[in-house]
């Protein structure tokens, strides 16, 4: 394979997670048993040393149809609004017509944030199920894959241009990265979040790769992509949101200055040593361990004889279910809001989904959406209290 950041050859691996299922293939009764497995591997180019996937699940399979929204979480969409507050007041408080372009955008949750400021939106969303949610709700939104050709289709110049958790996922990274350069505005700002790869392996949170995730950034490789398409990374800051975000901002060339921020975060990357091969085997060491600590705890509650429940069912759950081998040997169900994975199965592991309201509560949650701790045990006292417990697979140490 060919580096998707700089196109050279030469690569080490980053972790190996086998053969697993793509992880957002929540099945029905009749596909149980018959849905693909592919390998599911992190590999390191030596020259940029961007991480990534070297498979990939073709983007027609994963995005046309997914079954994640956005609006579920309330920490995320009060995430999502505290960011666009924050981007109008550096960036757009002067401008009497402002307008956002949200690649990627779901349901609309980030959207209707920036519409709340006044903004123009328009949605790009490649699931027509997800885009038509969006649409009911008041969001414009074009049922598309973001890339050059799409964009000159729309033929729009945009204040903002966002990229909320999607950055990552791009098959068609080039592409998508030279529709940005060439529709954001003159001093417009590109505003791209993503999962830290130097937190990712600090917090040992190897669920978040997954298929969907074809790259893992630090600040170092970002910079990297987006100096081949002439965009500069100008300021960044860490966001606690999934475990552990990047926020970056983005411009052309010569319009802002790199800031103190950033270069604190640069700093701080580079003395971890987070983008070389040993921090990569520390990390795969790290994993195998918390795998040990997970079955002995599953397995000592099933001795007790305790009901354990998945509590979410997040794709990156299914990478975490996947690797430990956590069936229904060990947990009966998986527990989600989602109405629309209701009665469907988890892939690979097969567990059943039900939906919280319709259950009586188990003995123990097993948090699968551990990215969102806090929201789950403000939103659960009621049944701390009557003493169930919630075990957290990974524990997040930076906050």
């Amino acid at each position: 394979m060919i580096c998707r950041v700089c196109d050279k050859t030469d690569f080490f691996l980053g972790i190996d997670l086998g053969m697993q299922p793509w992880g957002n293939h929540f099945l029905t009764q009749d596909q149980v048993g018959k849905e693909p497995f592919y390998p599911l591997r992190v590999v390191v180019c030596k020259h940029c040393k961007t991480a990534q996937l070297d498979h990939t699940v073709r983007k027609e399979v994963m995005f046309q149809e997914h079954t994640y929204l956005s609006g579920i979480t309330c920490s995320l969409a009060e995430h999502f609004q505290k960011t666009a507050e924050t981007v109008n007041k550096n960036f757009c408080s002067n401008l009497k017509e402002k307008s956002v372009l949200d690649i990627g955008s779901n349901d609309g949750t980030q959207l209707k944030s920036y519409q709340s400021l006044g903004f123009d939106v328009l949605g790009i969303e490649s699931a027509k199920t997800v885009s038509e949610i969006a649409i009911s709700e008041g969001v414009p939104t074009v049922h598309a894959f973001f890339n050059l050709e799409t964009a000159d289709k729309i033929h729009r110049y945009f204040d903002v241009i966002n990229a909320s958790g999607v950055f990552f996922h791009l098959e068609e990274l080039h592409s998508v990265t030279e529709a940005i350069k060439k529709y954001l505005k003159p001093d417009g700002v590109f505003v791209v979040q993503f999962l830290y790869m130097k937190t990712i392996m600090e917090n040992g949170a190897f669920d978040q790769i997954y298929h969907e995730h074809l790259l893992f950034y630090t600040l170092k490789t970002l910079q990297v992509l987006l100096a081949r398409h002439g965009l500069f990374l100008f300021d960044a800051e860490f966001s606690k949101i999934h475990g552990g975000s990047i926020i970056g901002y983005v411009g052309h060339p010569g319009k802002r200055e790199a800031t103190e921020r950033l270069q604190k975060l640069i700093h701080e990357e580079e003395i971890s040593g987070c983008n070389e091969e040993g921090a990569y085997k520390k990390f795969s060491q790290r994993v195998n361990k918390m795998k040990e600590k997970n079955i002995a705890f599953l397995d000592q509650k099933k001795k007790e004889g305790k009901t354990i429940f998945g509590m979410g069912a997040p794709v990156k759950g299914n990478t975490l279910l996947n690797y430990f081998s956590i069936g229904k040997d060990r947990l009966d169900c998986l527990v989600e809001k989602n109405e629309l994975r209701k009665n469907l199965f988890s892939p690979g592991m097969h567990l059943p989904i039900k939906i919280e309201k319709e259950i009586t509560p188990p003995d123990v949650y097993y948090v699968l959406a551990w990215n969102f701790k806090d929201e789950i045990l403000k939103n659960n006292k009621h049944l701390i209290e009557k003493g169930v417990e919630f075990f957290f697979p990974v524990e997040v140490e930076r906050v």
